[in-house]
């Protein structure tokens, strides 16, 4: 890791971050914390054409190139991080838009009800509706997210697993949270190293986005759930993030028969390619290769 990352956003991490997350009471008052405006920012609909709809009384934004001239043949379903409880911010806002511009495929965001006030299934619910419906209309999806959307994206490609249409074509993780529990046994010694996250401030937001339903449930935490049968998978970690162990797992679970990407970038802290850094740019363009090859 360069002197400038070290010094730059990492420890921009420890200072604006790692305290939110660092016990069980911090995880609490983010957990009380009022939730922020989710619309696309003004500089975003400068880029991109922005389009709204509800799906199961949620909104839902659609994006799409300016240079697009209507709704693309298949489309890319983004669902956003920040652990189930934090709304989506303009990073993610800008990833989504470089994938629109990027691809050529209209992007929707669902924006799924955050803890406490809301729980995971009807979140998963959300999901399968918004690819559901577009199906129905001849179009494919993709689906790509980030932390905690990462393991949304999972559940939900999971959730159409054994489906003969094939309504997910492919799927993009970005540090996914795979196992509410937390429990691998090699998180501890990331753990030391990540200047982001700890599991003592997230136990309590996974119990709050859990409500009644058990942590290890496979709709709540797909490392759980069946692996057998799902599309084209790509996944990208950094070496100093918690969800690197349940990646690694992931990865070896994963039946020989499904085509798997995997990347561990050397150096890297959480959801690195929606962050200012310099692997970045490699990690974003991966990401949309990856999409560009599967919706071909």
């Amino acid at each position: 890791m360069s002197s400038w990352q070290m010094t730059g956003v990492a420890a921009f991490v420890r200072v604006a971050y790692k305290r939110r997350f660092a016990t069980a009471a911090a995880g609490h008052r983010l957990l009380a914390k009022a939730k922020g405006r989710s619309a696309p920012p003004p500089g975003i609909r400068k880029r991109c054409a922005v389009a709204h709809r509800q799906v199961n009384g949620r909104d839902v934004y659609i994006l799409r190139s300016r240079r697009a001239t209507g709704p693309s043949e298949h489309a890319v379903v983004y669902l956003h991080g920040g652990a189930y409880t934090s709304e989506i911010v303009k990073e993610h806002w800008a990833l989504i838009a470089h994938l629109a511009e990027q691809t050529g495929y209209d992007v929707h965001v669902p924006i799924y009800g955050l803890a406490p006030q809301h729980q995971a299934l009807a979140a998963l619910d959300l999901t399968r509706k918004v690819i559901a419906d577009l199906a129905a209309e001849g179009r494919r999806s993709y689906l790509a997210g980030d932390s905690a959307g990462g393991g949304l994206a999972l559940l939900t490609a999971q959730a159409f697993a054994g489906d003969p249409n094939r309504p997910v074509a492919g799927l993009t993780a970005i540090a996914p949270w795979l196992d509410l529990t937390m429990s691998n046994p090699a998180i501890p010694a990331v753990e030391r190293v990540d200047p982001w996250l700890t599991r003592a401030g997230l136990h309590p937001i996974a119990a709050a986005w859990a409500g009644e339903v058990p942590l290890t449930d496979p709709r709540l935490s797909p490392l759980y759930g069946p692996l057998d049968d799902l599309p084209p998978l790509q996944l990208l970690v950094g070496t100093r993030d918690i969800t690197l162990p349940d990646c690694r797992a992931l990865r070896d679970r994963v039946p020989a028969g499904t085509p798997l990407t995997y990347h561990e970038e050397p150096g890297a802290i959480h959801v690195y390619p929606l962050l200012p850094v310099p692997e970045a740019k490699a990690g974003r363009a991966a990401i949309v290769d990856h999409i560009r090859k599967t919706l071909a």
